[in-house]
């Protein structure tokens, strides 16, 4: 299935490239979500940097039929290739799971503000299932890149 967010934030392209390279706020991100577990790493050089998210979620909520496939826990990997301060490749995995989301993250300029999209393609490959379960995770997906929003908009009102 295919998956686009779009997130529109008041700063220019390069704070916001600044602040994704931030491993506190991608960790702020994690406690947003009320993450169990979190580890954030960033490496970069110049305008391009590596980005790993690691994160351990309950999976309280989830419908049943889905539980069966993630366990008690959700684990999520989050990797982010910036090969400059614009343009990323996303791989977002469940270890373990036949799940995945592969695709781009972007930051283009809008007006006084920055329009950052994450666009992908999410696949599921689980006989009669996958397709539901790819419904629950774009779902997993938009709440936590709303709550990057929110993080996102009250760390850059900071500076």
């Amino acid at each position: 299935m295919r998956f686009e967010h779009t997130l529109r934030y008041d700063a220019a392209p390069e704070e916001v490239f600044a602040m994704l390279g931030e491993a506190v706020f991608r960790e702020r991100v994690c406690e947003a979500q009320h993450v169990t577990e979190c580890t954030a790493t960033v490496d970069g050089v110049d305008d391009t940097m590596s980005v790993m998210v690691d994160q351990k979620r309950p999976s309280e909520g989830i419908p049943s039929f889905a539980k069966k496939f993630v366990g008690d826990t959700i684990h999520i990997q989050q990797r982010e290739e910036w090969s400059s301060a614009t343009d990323a490749k996303l791989d977002v995995s469940i270890p373990g799971k036949p799940g995945h989301l592969k695709g781009t993250i972007t930051l283009r300029p809008d007006g006084d503000g920055t329009v950052e999209t994450v666009s992908g393609d999410l696949r599921v490959s689980i006989p009669l299932l996958g397709g539901k379960i790819e419904v629950l995770i774009a779902e997993l997906l938009e709440h936590a890149l709303q709550a990057e929003h929110r993080v996102g908009t009250a760390w850059l009102a900071e500076r």
